[in-house]
């Protein structure tokens, strides 16, 4: 007589339980994993940079990047004599996964810096992400440079990051005013390296950049720093608490990253 224990005569049916929960519980799985979004590449240089949406467990976006090969940092134009040494290279945010306040991204190739000198007046990039659309900040315009100073151009200050000011001179048509951290090493005598910027138009906010020499890029950083937050902002949405500029050698690429979105 052969005698089959109560485990032997279950374990069929125990089996067939759990492969019909995986498989039930596979779609819930594949949506908790974080998923990488990708906008359409552009050439830059000799290499070319295209915009990134991570995504966490929950399919909220984690971060929000600008991804580049070494190519880039090669090859870049430089302007003519007495002509504007800034060359903009538009790049669209990705056309799936879920949106974030930024609208598109325009990276400016800076060849010969800009004012401030003995500040930004090395070569380097701007890292511009608009949170207004591109129709609307075609229409930006100013009278003089300067403007940025005028009263008319001041934000209310729970727009602003505590230690943040917009001085004269920083305001650029189909741009915005800028306001600077005064208190950053590149204002206390220290070489330009990174540094983060908030832009405003009309007294809203209007874009968030990051601004990284190129010397800088070529030593292939591992940055990391906190992003100034202010009281509120103008769009709503989750805004980065740090910024990374980072050179990836397992993939061979660079990454221009605001994160921690909150």
């Amino acid at each position: 007589m052969i005698r089959i224990g109560v485990r032997a005569l279950w374990t069929p049916f125990l089996i067939l339980a759990a492969a019909t929960a995986v498989l039930a519980a596979g779609p819930a799985l594949a949506e908790s994993q974080s998923t990488n979004y990708e906008g359409k590449g552009v050439r830059i240089g000799r290499g070319t940079a295209h915009t990134v949406v991570r995504t966490d467990a929950d399919g909220k976006p984690a971060s929000i990047g600008i991804v580049f090969t070494p190519g880039m940092l090669d090859g870049l134009p430089k302007a003519a004599k007495g002509a504007n040494p800034d060359f903009p290279y538009l790049l669209p945010m990705p056309t799936k996964g879920p949106k974030t306040v930024v609208d598109h991204v325009v990276v400016n190739w800076e060849s010969a810096g800009h004012p401030p000198s003995r500040v930004y007046d090395v070569p380097h990039f701007d890292f511009h992400f608009y949170l207004v659309s591109r129709a609307a900040r075609m229409k930006v315009a100013f009278k003089s440079e300067n403007d940025s100073g005028d009263p008319g151009q001041q934000p209310p200050a729970e727009l602003v990051p505590v230690g943040y000011i917009l001085p004269p001179g920083t305001a650029v048509p189909q741009m915005g005013v800028h306001a600077i951290d005064p208190s950053a090493s590149e204002f206390r005598n220290q070489p330009f390296t990174a540094t983060f910027i908030y832009g405003f138009y009309n007294k809203q906010q209007s874009f968030l950049e990051p601004m990284v020499s190129l010397a800088y890029l070529k030593s292939k950083p591992s940055f990391s720093a906190p992003v100034p937050r202010p009281a509120s902002y103008t769009k709503p949405g989750t805004y980065p608490s740090t910024y990374g500029v980072r050179y990836d050698a397992g993939r061979n690429v660079y990454e221009v990253t605001l994160e921690e979105l909150k």
